[in-house]
């Protein structure tokens, strides 16, 4: 039992470290590349985004924190390849940033919404980077046409298997959350003291009996999504092949049948029949039989 250490990827897990403060200063300043004593407070916030209108869809975040009490922040942990992953995310975001008005007051009121995307899989397949920081600006002035969002996307089966000297803090974050052996986390709290206290977090979580439970349970429903996708494509492909192998067949057929009527046209075409009984008898075209007259000449 003291060798467990659950794993920090899956989404029950990060929003216990997540819940330390000190654990969010560490994260938040890295990712957005702040001095963590710049960080004053942060606070978890309510992750029911509301509803304005009742067929609104509605949004669950991972995390939900405001920092200095002008920025909203969205980190959100996906685990299953999701390809309209940016569209969600943008959602998301659109409705932190709207629901911060209400009827009567301006949009000086409008706060900086982040959004953080932790990613089991490769969004983007034409980098290998394994992190990107995007923001809305003009095509090629690259002006800021507003810092209102702002988007940061880490990509772990891009991480390097080994670090390097000048590794910066988003890497050891990103291979923290990614790691699974002991050795990993022994490691990675040497080089970062927010990643140290978040280490001793863990071990103290993966040691709760009912935490325990509702991280098995969670890693169970992870399997068992993952799982039944794979399974979904793969009968996918068999239908695709099956269907496949039908049309193949039915092409078959078809290409026999229209081998024969070029046949008998043939053969009517030397007996000097006229094209217009010859497309009755074969069903081909007046085209197709005069083609076939001056391959034969």
């Amino acid at each position: 039992m003291s060798e467990f250490l659950m794993k920090p990827k899956i989404d029950f897990v990060f929003k216990e470290l997540m819940a330390i403060e000190n654990v969010r200063i560490g994260f938040l300043s890295a990712i957005l590349k702040l001095n963590p004593d710049d960080i004053k407070e942060t606070h978890i916030l309510n992750t029911d985004l509301r509803k304005t209108h009742a067929d609104d869809k509605l949004g669950i975040l991972d995390v939900r924190v405001i920092m200095n009490n002008d920025i909203e922040i969205d980190i959100e942990i996906q685990l299953s390849e999701l390809r309209v992953w940016a569209d969600r995310s943008l959602f998301y975001l659109a409705k932190m940033y709207t629901e911060q008005i209400s009827e009567g007051q301006d949009y000086t009121v409008f706060k900086k919404c982040v959004s953080i995307s932790i990613l089991d899989f490769k969004l983007f397949h034409d980098t290998e980077d394994f992190y990107s920081c995007f923001h809305i600006c003009e095509d090629t002035r690259h002006k800021i046409y507003t810092d209102k969002f702002e988007f940061h996307v880490l990509e772990l089966p891009k991480l390097p298997q080994e670090l390097k000297e000048d590794n910066n803090d988003i890497l050891l974050w990103a291979k923290f959350i990614n790691a699974e052996k002991k050795e990993e986390f022994d490691m990675l709290s040497k080089k970062n003291l927010y990643i140290n206290n978040a280490y001793e977090q863990l071990q103290i979580i993966s040691q709760d009996e009912r935490k325990r439970f509702e991280y098995e349970s969670r890693e169970k429903a992870v399997r068992d999504h993952n799982q039944s996708m794979l399974e979904a494509t793969e009968r996918g492909i068999e239908i695709g092949r099956q269907r496949g192998i039908e049309i193949g067949r039915q092409r078959g057929i078809e290409i026999g049948e229209e081998k024969k009527s070029i046949d008998i046209a043939k053969q009517l075409i030397k007996l000097g029949i006229s094209n217009d009984i010859i497309s009755k008898s074969t069903g081909l075209s007046e085209s197709q039989i005069e083609t076939l007259k001056i391959n034969h000449d």
